[in-house]
């Protein structure tokens, strides 16, 4: 399965696949075809995905591309990134 969310936990990988997990730099993915596990709702706005707060355990061939907001919090209300915000994106493959 592949999903994007805006963070990541070790708690997401069982711990027999811990050895398993590997994280790259990576530019922004289609978001079409991605599971949404973006549990914050100016974040899925400016993603232009579903706000999902689910949680999921990520499992061999999974993928899950991180959206990791540089420049600190989004206003409330947020729809597009503000000036000198921008995300750094991380592709965490088990």
């Amino acid at each position: 399965m592949n999903y994007i969310g805006n963070a990541f936990s070790l708690g997401m990988v069982p711990r027999e696949l811990l050895g398993q997990v590997r994280l790259s730099l990576c530019e922004a993915p289609d978001v079409s075809g991605l599971t949404s596990i973006v549990g914050h709702a100016d974040t899925a706005a400016v993603l232009g995905v579903p706000l999902n707060r689910a949680s999921v355990t990520l499992a061999q061939g999974d993928v899950l591309y991180v959206a990791q907001l540089q420049s600190g919090r989004l206003p409330e209300g947020c729809k597009a990134l503000p000036e000198g915000a921008s995300f750094t994106w991380i592709k965490v493959t088990v």
